[in-house]
């Protein structure tokens, strides 16, 4: 079956930069009109979509976070990642990444999941 993992470190101190790897396996991540989808969840509050990139490459990434952020892959790998520059404490959240059916048919069908993985920006 599918099955996704986050990886990445747990700490990490203001003004660096958070990177994560999403390790897929049992698909591959160029698959037809699928897509790979980072979210968040802070503490307390809600999931939060930072992004996704496509089989065919494309990313769309959250505009309120695109001076920051980027996503890319790696084929050879079969592994999504990514990049969140100038983190602050309000970057601190729970990082999913999620797998995206019917990508560029319609509106997103989120169907697995990683089982997140922590990430706390601190001094």
């Amino acid at each position: 079956q599918v099955q996704l993992q986050e990886s990445g470190p747990g700490l990490v101190k203001p003004s660096q930069t958070l990177s994560l790897i999403c390790t897929v396996s049992g698909q591959s991540i160029t698959t037809t009109h699928y897509a790979w989808s980072w979210i968040r969840q802070p503490p307390g509050q809600g999931l939060e979509w930072l992004g996704v990139i496509g089989y065919d490459e494309s990313t769309y990434t959250r505009p309120s976070l695109k001076s920051r952020i980027s996503m890319s892959r790696d084929t050879s790998k079969n592994h999504i990642s990514l990049q969140l520059r100038s983190v602050t404490p309000e970057d601190t959240a729970v990082y999913y990444c999620a797998s995206v059916a019917k990508y560029g048919l319609g509106p997103y069908e989120y169907d697995y999941w990683g089982q997140g993985t922590q990430v706390t920006v601190s001094s």
